[in-house]
């Protein structure tokens, strides 16, 4: 129920029986730690100055200040996007295995069993808060879930003050949204402070030196000081109230910053975030290092809800996937974490990073989609504008190219050298076989996990339970099809358009993507993709055939299956694929308007509306603007060459 603008939950029967379970834990006299979350939104770990000494337009005192006493883990990773990497947060769980909750925006297929992680807590005892955020990309935002896991939830009485006693622990979460990367649009906020001038600021290599993109950093370096004087008021009151010394205290960043490539990028700064631990003196046992020391190893968000419950001595489940970082001595740091990459908005892509820390590798498993999409929300800041209108102009330099166009099918970055990730290694033969563990690593894990990237979106093998189900789909042949036709390699052609013809609907789907990718060096394909394109099983091969067709120079053939598609109501989700492979045709999809016009209309209309609704409503609006001249559709190098960098 609602009191004063607050969400306060009644206590259900499970409720009542935690009840139970926690006085068992004051019988038993077991003091335990108070854990507080300060959650930062959009900031890489750069922008602190513990993480970046260097930088003298780093203004970060109190988080600096809570570095020296606590312990400064220098490799923390997570999403690229706030709300696949709070699926993580919340369950434990990797997101790719709960489709689609690994993409942004969306409402993962979950288990009956899976709880989030605070319920465990309230159920130990644990008083509960969240102030802000509940973006689980999951039925967990729900009411009935949002009842089991916090006390309170959503403004300014969501703290650690409604807990019933004094002795009671409590979990608290905070979220600072201050240096959200819509700080970057138009309207701006001032601070009580003089603001950064752009003109000192240092422009990353990859970024074009336009007045735009100095306005968006320098506005990010006063985000972030904003940012920090509102976690040293928080930290004052923390000790205002006498719990500082039993209260242990979280810091990080919810993913990467929010400049032009960093969030929604699978480069270093989209998804290396800054992560503080304070422990006070009395709970320092439960530490994995002294005061003032540096943990290298990498650590993922997935971690964070094991790491907690280990701080709070509740047994963790055993379907939570992270491992421990700090309250468990026998649990060893990993070697690698894995980040992942899939629709952003209305535009898909599949991409997975695997870092120790130092090296990352990256695999694009959609080459042929561009670094940048014209996402509406992400073209609010005036860099990417400036960005866009230089390549429009043909004035980009190899190396503001790079992270525009078309992807490699790999890369490899030597993050100490090279932060800012502008230097592949991949084809370095020197690096090869550091590549190959890596790269085997990294199938390994999206085997385990039943990768649901490797579904499309919005089929009947998606979601924790449907892609377990025995002999539903084999996800390690899968994968290898899509390793395949992600390579960009003709010498696949054979084996690509013999497994399109397979039994299998998504090695069908990867093969026939595949041979969409090489284009017209896919010789002789052609009349297996029109077969495919008019009559197979699967809407998504259909769309993905279709689209294959323009990518080899037949739009005319391709335009009927895909407005086909893109106007049907039976699979509003291969609908959507459709309507991104029209955007991605260009002026080659204009016969198409009429159709487009009629069907906005109707879409906006529809009861019920489909949850994917507002895309297709983005899309073919993005199709229709463009056409009229009303906005201006992103250009792209030409060739490969343009954009290698020596």
């Amino acid at each position: 129920m609602m009191k004063n603008g607050v969400v306060c939950f009644k206590a259900s029967p499970k409720v009542l029986v935690a009840g139970m379970v926690a006085l068992a834990f004051q019988a038993a006299a077991i003091e335990r730690p108070n854990i507080i979350w300060l959650v930062s939104e959009d900031n890489s770990h750069l922008s602190l100055g513990c993480y970046a000494p260097e930088d003298p337009l780093v203004r970060t005192p109190h988080l600096d200040a809570l570095a020296k006493r606590g312990i400064v883990f220098e490799n923390c990773h997570a999403a690229p996007v706030c709300a696949v990497s709070r699926f993580a947060l919340i369950t434990g769980m990797c997101p790719t295995t709960c489709g689609p909750a690994h993409h942004h925006r969306a409402r993962g297929n979950i288990p009956d069993w899976l709880r989030g992680s605070p319920q465990y807590l309230r159920e130990a005892g644990y008083y509960t808060s969240n102030s802000d955020k509940t973006d689980y990309n999951s039925p967990l935002m729900d009411a009935a879930h949002m009842r089991q896991m916090w006390d309170v939830s959503g403004g300014p009485k969501a703290n650690w003050k409604g807990r019933p006693t004094p002795e009671t622990p409590f979990y608290s979460v905070f979220n600072y949204g201050v240096c959200h990367e819509s700080c970057l649009f138009p309207k701006e906020r001032a601070f009580a402070f003089p603001p950064t001038d752009p003109a000192r600021v240092r422009v990353k290599p990859y970024q074009p030196d336009t007045p735009e993109i100095r306005a968006d950093l320098a506005r990010e370096y006063d985000c972030v000081a904003e940012m920090d004087r509102q976690i040293g008021e928080k930290l004052k009151e923390l000790e205002a109230d006498g719990l500082a010394e039993d209260t242990i205290v979280f810091y990080y960043g919810d993913n990467g910053g929010i400049t032009a490539r960093s969030k929604r990028f699978m480069q270093d700064n989209g998804t290396h975030v800054p992560l503080i631990v304070y422990f006070p003196p009395k709970w320092q046992h439960l530490a994995p290092a002294a005061p003032g020391s540096r943990v290298s190893a990498p650590v993922h968000f997935v971690d964070f809800p094991a790491t907690v419950l280990a701080l709070a001595g509740v047994p963790r489940p055993a379907s939570m996937q992270g491992v421990p970082f700090a309250g468990d001595p026998d649990a060893k740091p990993r070697q690698f974490v894995l980040c992942t990459r899939d629709r952003m908005d209305a535009d898909h892509d599949m991409t997975r990073a695997v870092t120790d820390g130092r090296w990352r590798y990256i695999r694009n498993f959609r080459p042929d989609i561009p670094y940048v999409e014209a996402l509406p929300y992400t073209f609010n800041a005036r860099g990417y504008q400036s960005w866009a209108q230089l390549a429009a102009e043909g004035k980009l330099t190899p190396r503001t190219a790079q992270f525009w166009g078309r992807k490699p099918p790999e890369e490899l970055y030597d993050c100490v050298p090279d932060p800012h990730n502008v230097v592949n290694l991949a084809a370095d033969a020197a690096h090869a076989q550091r590549l190959q563990v890596m790269r085997k690593w990294m199938c390994e894990q999206m085997v385990a996990n039943r990768d649901n990237g490797l579904l499309p979106e919005g089929c009947d093998l998606e979601g924790y339970n449907a892609s377990r189900r025995p002999g539903a789909w084999d996800a390690a042949r899968t994968l290898d099809t899509a390793i395949m036709a992600s390579d960009s390699d003709p010498k696949h052609v054979d084996k690509l358009m013999q497994a399109a013809t397979d039994e299998s609907m998504p090695v069908r789907w990867w093969a026939v993507i595949g041979l969409g990718i090489l284009g017209p060096q896919a010789q002789g394909a052609q009349p297996l993709l029109d077969r495919l394109a008019a009559g197979d099983g699967s809407p998504y091969v259909r769309v993905a055939a279709a689209y294959a067709l323009a990518q080899h120079g037949l739009p005319g053939k391709a335009l009927p299956g895909l407005t086909k598609e893109a106007l049907a109501d039976d699979s509003p989700w291969a609908a959507l694929a459709a309507l991104t492979a029209l955007c991605r045709m260009g002026e080659a999809a204009y016969p198409v308007l009429s159709e487009l016009k009629a069907r906005v209309p109707q879409l906006a209309q529809a009861n019920p509306k489909p949850a994917v609704s507002e895309y297709l409503i983005q899309l073919s609006r993005r199709i229709i603007d463009v056409a009229a001249g009303r906005k201006q559709a992103l250009v792209y190098p030409k060739a490969a060459e343009e954009v290698k960098v020596k």
